[in-house]
């Protein structure tokens, strides 16, 4: 079977930009163009409504400048209105080349917004194609609210496309734009229209209100349509538009007989770009490009994928320029593990992997997932206090840090069995903690604890504020120095640690 080319319209820049609280700046805008173009390789871009403000003007100037000298302008499309020419107008001081027209696709908007008959919006938007024809300007048509439209008023809207049949005009665009579609519906409209109006070209543009959006885009796909309007990461007004990561991974994995020019690889950097200039954060499970989706949690999953890709799918991350990854957690369990050691070309035996393992699933209970990057310094708590008789315990403490008060800490310290506890104030925490602990060993032990001279703190790079940190501290003792270290998602606990490992050497 022949395959069919679907045209890709991305609106992220005119529809996504109505997401709320979102605004480009004219330098973001071009770099998003660019992008879209050269790297995602969509067909179209609509990247502005005419006559909304200076900046906007500024904006399509940029990028059709740009575009003209990479042969692009035919590519570039821009929101206009039957406004009595003043949106050709707008288009021209532009240099835009191509008008995305907006009229009423439903009698009720045209009755209750335009309040016009239908013969006087026809000769109106007659009109506005004539002007633009002999400005040299090409022009697709919106139906606005066409779904409603062929719910409640169809005849008005096939009575529209047959004036539109005799019009000068590249393709006829057909949105959802309450989002209030069903796959049934949406198959059955596109499939009356394609089969009545087989010379027109169609593209459908979904939003996703009851979150259809996807399934709505690949039933117009079915039904016949010709391009497709989405956007990346979804944006868009209300609930936004048909995503264009997802829809684009469907056409690719479940319409055989369809082919699209969008390079899967650059989805994932040009999602990151726009959540960057946008603020409109990715959902962590958004498919294909949510930061979680390629990430296995559970045991069981990645002791699978080791014995024969039991948990793969067709949405392979390399597809998307992406890597799978296996979280480190209470639930992740010994193949999860493996798997991190294997990327960071790591080995232990079992004895080892199992106290490390039950290391892991003790942090994961404070910390919802341990990165594959605090892994070797685990590791290196964990054999680290393997070669160190416990007979001393670090049983409570209590820190306290308030505005204005020094603080403070009560420790209770189990030595050999016997308890013994003690309450101090420092210029930190640890300084606190320390002094409690001196205070006990001056009343109950004739030794001298050692000297602390050095104390860093480190945590994995490229990690955040709920990293874990390693604490490093360097003591003296009878002229002798040695190292200890502690691990802790939080920073006085890891120095405690390391200061716990201490006592029981000395």
């Amino acid at each position: 079977m022949v395959s069919r080319k679907i045209e890709i319209m991305d609106t992220t820049l005119r529809d996504g930009e109505q997401t709320s609280g979102v605004s480009f700046s004219v330098s973001e805008k071009l770099t998003i163009a660019k992008l879209l173009l050269e790297e995602l390789k969509v067909d179209r871009l609509e990247i502005a409504s005419a006559r909304v403000s200076e900046g906007e003007l500024q904006a399509v100037k940029k990028i059709t400048s740009w575009a003209k000298e990479h042969h692009f302008l035919e590519n570039i499309e821009v929101l206009t209105f039957v406004d009595g020419g003043k949106s050709i107008n707008w288009m021209l001081e532009s240099g835009a080349k191509v008008q995305n027209l907006l009229t009423k696709g439903s009698l009720n908007h045209l009755t209750h917004q335009l309040k016009k008959t239908p013969e006087q919006h026809f000769k109106d938007i007659e009109s506005t194609i004539e002007l633009a024809t002999k400005k040299d300007i090409k022009t697709n048509v919106y139906l606005e609210d066409w779904s409603n439209g062929m719910r409640n008023s169809k005849e008005y809207v096939l009575a529209y496309l047959d004036f539109l049949t005799n019009q000068k005009i590249e393709r006829v665009l057909l949105p959802d734009t309450l989002g209030v579609l069903t796959p049934d519906e949406t198959y059955k409209y596109v499939t009356a229209l394609r089969e009545r109006y087989t010379k027109l070209h169609f593209d459908f543009h979904g939003h996703n209100d009851y979150d259809l959006g996807v399934a709505n885009v690949m039933e117009a796909v079915k039904a016949g349509v010709n391009g497709l309007h989405l956007t990346i990461n979804g944006m868009g007004e209300r609930a936004g538009n048909a995503p264009m990561a997802s829809v684009i991974a469907v056409i690719n994995d479940f319409l055989d007989n369809c082919e699209v020019n969008v390079n899967e690889k650059a989805l994932n950097k040009v999602s990151k770009l726009v959540e960057t200039f946008s603020g409109f954060r990715i959902p962590v499970n958004k498919p294909v490009v949510g930061a979680n989706v390629f990430t296995q949690t559970a045991g069981i999953h990645a002791d699978g994928d080791n014995k024969n890709n039991l948990y793969f799918n067709d949405l392979m991350p390399e597809r998307f320029g992406r890597k799978r990854k296996y979280a480190l957690g209470k639930t992740s369990g010994k193949a999860n593990i493996q798997k991190n050691l294997q990327d960071l070309g790591l080995s232990l035996n079992d004895e080892e992997l199992k106290k490390v393992t039950q290391r892991i699933i003790e942090l994961g209970d404070k910390k919802e997932i341990v990165s594959q990057e605090d892994l070797p310094y685990i590791i290196s708590d964990v054999l680290d206090s393997d070669t160190i008789e416990k007979r001393v315990v670090v049983e409570n403490y209590v820190l306290g840090h308030a505005k204005g008060m020094k603080p403070s800490t009560t420790l209770q310290l189990k030595v050999e069995g016997i308890l013994y506890e003690a309450h101090a104030q420092g210029d930190g925490q640890f300084d606190a903690f320390m002094n409690a602990l001196k205070k006990l060993y001056k009343i109950h032990s004739k030794r001298e604890l050692p000297k602390l001279i050095d104390y860093a703190v480190r945590i994995p790079p490229g990690s955040h504020s709920d990293a874990l940190c390693e604490t490093i501290i360097t003591w003296q003792r009878e002229e002798k120095e040695f190292i200890t270290h502690g691990l802790d998602s939080d920073q006085t606990v890891s120095a405690i640690k390391a200061t716990e490992k201490m006592l029981n050497i000395i």
